[in-house]
């Protein structure tokens, strides 16, 4: 372990509350400690209400919040003297518990407290730490696991068996806790769930939280388990394999019933996770911690079986529902995690940020795994307990706050000449529709055109058959299959009348206006069978290809052919349930050929400003990229799902192609 502490830093922080989030992102800096939203933490504050009688506040960490980026309004405050009365109650329901924090918060705008605001409240300190350390699983979850976590802490910690978080686990700490710490005892464990450390100011619950975690590790290290093994003589595989890919995304999505993002990491790491000659029984033992279920689901998938996979799912849920603690409907019954020896491991979710959530969550979970294996044979919790927490309305509920998800949440979309003008445009309509976006350009700023997880620019010659290949490579790896394909990519070499017209530059026009589509769609093409809703394709025409104009001879001839390609497309793709569209713009000026100087120089060939050249049109209004692109997007969506084949012009209105 590593403090972080810093007193340079800790000085920007004020009062107690800003020294509680100060300690609080440092705990949320260090992964093995807490992951997404995991662990919590609070201070109790003596403070003047508005009549000015004042009163012991509860501040704790509010549902929603990850601790790495807390702020001081992330914290819920909390009247303590109910929360101690409501700790002596024999019972409570969640509901009413839920109902009871937010009822007795002194702020109405504040996030709802952390189900385990009662647990911090009867801790009497005013500084309390929880987390969901790494080593201190690796030793709880193993046989044995309780005798070596006394070992490891004797009077430093007490320890508590495993209850399901909430009022429940609140109530048992309330008993034993003072019944057990010593004079010396600085934190708690709870059994295969983590870890708290407490202290009157943030440093020394901060520093004690270090502190107890390094025991673990330290003790993990005696033991020859803190080591894992090496794996850089383990090959990483570099066969192609985005057909299998695609094909098992389909098939987890079909579990699912909508389309999900999924990520492969074919690292050293996952890959030698997955060729465990006992992988399938390490991995199907369970979570590390049963909150971990609600991302990842109890068991990961091993190997490709999905049906098999769905079946044990239904009877899990099955076995277990009539004993709920409230009426249960069942979820989905895909996985989330896949464990392959070839993909290494595999992980889904509705967008590229949730299947990264799930990776960052399994491969702590391999690490917890594998150490606790070392020292004398991992053991999660009974699956009975996985399912109370994976079907707790109160976890489930952290899911359901993202509301109704995008209408291309889960699908992917291949962008080509994505880095400026209308490609660039359709990248950010597609985004904004929920999609997982592919950016390929020859031009390297594609790279860093969004620093989103659901984005991969891709620099990339589309001329370049080679190139190509190795782009959806990497992009289905990244996101898992290929939902749309926006064929963007062109060259405009126009002013060159045909007398004049050398054979290089029409080679060079029919190679990328033509030839870069052709390979694009026939590599896209097996992709695109195997979307979940069914692939869609929009090429970017011209106006030229209606309505060619002089100079243009190579450009026109160029795009009126990539149209016949894709009506040819239309009439072939349409048996696969792919709909093939085109758009034909006019006079986008907001691209990278319409310089400044290039548009005053037609506005004064046509004795005009350069604002009334821009609306030259019937409907007298400028079409920029974003217009282009917003029909693009929508043209891949619901409302043209019966819609294949056609031609759309986006001109304004132009009177040759009227």
């Amino acid at each position: 372990m590593k403090n972080l502490w810093n007193d340079t830093e800790a000085a920007g922080y004020h009062g107690e509350l800003g020294l509680r989030v100060y300690t609080s992102r440092l705990l949320g800096h260090d992964p093995s400690l807490v992951l997404h939203g995991g662990g919590n933490t609070s201070v109790k504050i003596r403070e003047p209400d508005l009549v000015g009688d004042e009163e012991e506040i509860l501040y704790v960490k509010g549902s929603g919040w990850d601790l790495e980026f807390i702020e001081a309004a992330g914290f819920s405050p909390v009247r303590m003297a109910y929360l101690l009365k409501l700790a002596r109650l024999d019972a409570l329901s969640d509901p009413q518990m839920v109902n009871e924090l937010l009822t007795h918060m002194t702020r109405s705008s504040a996030p709802a407290p952390s189900v385990e605001t009662i647990l911090h409240a009867i801790l009497p300190y005013k500084y309390v730490d929880h987390t969901h350390a790494d080593a201190v699983l690796a030793v709880t979850n193993t046989t044995g696991g309780e005798e070596r976590t006394r070992e490891i802490y004797g009077d430093k910690a007490v320890v508590i068996p495993y209850v399901m978080p909430g009022f429940d686990l609140a109530r048992l700490c309330a008993a034993r806790f003072p019944a057990e710490a010593k004079a010396g005892t600085i934190g708690m464990v709870l059994m295969n769930h983590g870890i708290f450390s407490f202290g009157d100011t943030a440093k020394l619950s901060y520093d004690r939280m270090i502190e107890l975690v390094q025991r673990a590790e330290d003790y993990l290290a005696g033991h020859q388990s803190w080591a894992l093994p090496g794996r850089q003589q383990l090959a990483i595989p570099d066969k192609p394999v985005r057909a299998r890919v695609a094909q098992l995304r389909q098939e987890i999505s079909k579990a699912a019933g909508f389309p999900m993002i999924m990520q492969v990491h074919n690292d050293r790491r996952s890959l030698a996770f997955a060729n465990r000659e006992d992988v399938g029984i390490l991995s199907q033992q369970g979570p590390a911690t049963p909150d971990h279920a609600i991302r990842t689901k109890r068991l990961p998938l091993v190997g490709g079986n999905v049906d098999a996979y769905v079946l044990a799912y239904r009877n899990y849920f099955s076995r277990h529902a009539p004993s709920a603690r409230e009426p249960s409907t069942m979820l989905d019954a895909a996985p989330r995690i896949v464990l392959d020896p070839q993909l290494g491991m595999c992980t889904l979710g509705r967008s590229a940020k949730n299947a990264a959530i799930v990776a960052d969550i399994y491969a702590h979970t391999m690490d917890v795994i594998e150490r606790a294996t070392l020292l004398g044979g991992y053991r999660a919790l009974p699956e009975k307990d996985i399912f109370d927490v994976e079907y707790w309305d109160l976890e489930q509920a952290k899911l359901r706050k993202s509301g109704k998800p995008p209408v291309f949440s889960g699908e992917t979309t291949l962008v080509t000449g994505a880095a400026s003008g209308i490609g660039k445009a359709c990248v950010e309509s597609l985004l904004a529709r929920g999609a997982a976006v592919i950016g390929l350009d020859i031009n390297p700023a594609v790279v860093n055109l969004h620093q989103k997880k659901d984005f991969l620019g891709i620099r990339c010659d589309v001329t370049s058959e080679e190139a190509v290949i190795n782009a959806l490579e990497a992009g289905i790896k990244a996101f898992g299959g290929l939902d749309m394909l926006i064929l963007n990519a062109g060259v405009f070499p126009g002013g060159t009348a045909i007398a004049a017209l050398k054979s290089d530059d029409w080679r060079k026009t029919m190679q990328i206006n033509l030839d870069a589509n052709l390979i694009l769609m026939r590599e896209c093409h097996p992709l695109l069978k195997l979307a979940p809703r069914t692939g869609r394709m929009v090429v970017i025409g011209s106006k030229n290809v209606p309505a060619p104009g002089p100079g243009a001879a190579a450009y026109s001839a160029s795009k009126a052919a990539l149209n016949q390609l894709a009506r040819v497309a239309a009439l072939e793709w349409g048996a696969d349930g792919i709909r093939v569209n085109v758009l034909h713009p006019n006079a986008v000026f907001d691209t990278g050929i319409w310089t400044a100087e290039v548009l005053a120089s037609r506005a004064a060939h046509y004795g005009v400003p350069v604002d009334e050249y821009k609306k030259k049109n019937v409907l007298n209004a400028e079409v920029t990229s974003r217009d282009v692109a917003e029909l693009a997007a929508e043209m891949c969506g619901p409302l043209f799902a019966k819609t294949t084949g056609a031609q759309v012009p986006v001109d304004g209105g132009n009177e040759r192609v009227i």
